[in-house]
């Protein structure tokens, strides 16, 4: 049967795929972490899925984006290999970044992963330099900087919409709001309750989608993309999400409502409204989704596996990837 949705079914299957990648990713570091198995922060992406999926759905390797320091979902969703992701989260050798980065700054320049960031709001500057090269070497190429409630009032994310209008460059600026700052809620922390009208003091426009329904932020982001492409300058995207873990690990949570995240997992889940829509549709059965789901948590397992067993870095690279040496 053919699918009555924007998308085919075997890209159905590849967007499921890369939500419940990212999950499960998530939820095994969570236990890891609490275990003492990994070094470092680690902030988790969890319940924020289909915004990071659908929007880069669209992207192509040229396209360049800017993480942030909650940036596993937007690796992966990247294409990113989740293997080198988890060694370099465990510190190792093998790791995308020789096990140097950690988890705040996963990177890998060869498909457009400019990096997470561990500096709030600093990747804006960063994709709107991406979104100037392609500007300047003439092809459709685009930068998109993804950024949440809190980064939103740092001075480097709004001198970046100011430069990107006055430019007209193809610059996407992704605020994935999950109504928290660290531990202060955005009704608390920011004046104005729509980030539509904050991109309109820029002269650019806006959208504000839901940011826990796929097929909402694929369809807003495919506007937006093609808009970019074809030269008519920046967009603001806002994703309305949740956050199903603290804001870092270890984190007690106790600016949140009780049963707040238990909510969230019921009710405000993108994975099992995704399946349920589809599933409903009759275009993709609770088989094929379950074969998904041992699929994925197979590879997760092998991926712990192999950064566990993986060394790490010698002394001999303390002085590489660095400015001076």
């Amino acid at each position: 049967m053919s699918s009555p949705f924007p998308l085919p079914k075997e890209r159905l299957l590849d967007a499921y795929r890369k939500m419940k990648t990212i999950r499960d990713f998530e939820e095994r570091l969570h236990v890891d972490f609490a275990r003492g198995e990994i070094p470092g922060f680690v902030h988790l992406y969890a319940g924020e899925e289909a915004a990071a999926v659908g929007i880069m759905m669209h992207l192509h390797d040229r396209d360049r984006i800017a993480s942030t320091h909650r940036g596993h979902g937007h690796c992966i969703a990247k294409g990113v290999d989740v293997k080198a992701m988890m060694a370099e989260i465990y510190g190792k050798a093998t790791g995308c970044c020789g096990g140097k980065g950690g988890s705040m700054h996963i990177a890998d320049l060869s498909l457009g992963m400019m990096g997470a960031n561990g500096i709030l709001g600093a990747g804006a500057p960063l994709a709107c330099g991406a979104a100037l090269a392609a500007q300047k070497l003439g092809h459709d190429g685009i930068g998109i900087t993804f950024f949440g409630d809190g980064a939103a009032n740092q001075g480097t994310v709004l001198e970046s919409m100011n430069l990107a209008a006055i430019w007209n460059l193809p610059a996407i600026f992704v605020v994935e709001n999950n109504g928290y700052a660290e531990a202060t809620s955005v009704d608390y922390a920011t004046a104005s309750d729509s980030y539509v009208d904050r991109a309109a003091g820029f002269g650019m426009p806006g959208m504000t989608v839901d940011g826990i329904d796929f097929f909402a932020v694929f369809e807003a982001a495919g506007e937006i993309i093609k808009r970019a492409r074809e030269g008519a300058g920046p967009t603001l995207l806002e994703c309305k999400t949740v956050r199903f873990f603290g804001h870092f690990e270890g984190d007690a949570q106790t600016y949140k409502a009780p049963g707040e995240n238990e909510h969230n997992r019921e009710h405000n889940d993108c994975l099992k409204l995704f399946r349920a829509k589809v599933s409903d549709a009759g275009v993709i059965s609770a088989a094929e989704f379950d074969a998904i789901d041992d699929e994925v948590g197979k590879l997760i397992d092998e991926a712990v596996e192999l950064a566990i067993a993986a060394p790490e870095p010698g002394a001999a690279k303390l002085t590489t990837d660095v400015y001076v040496n």
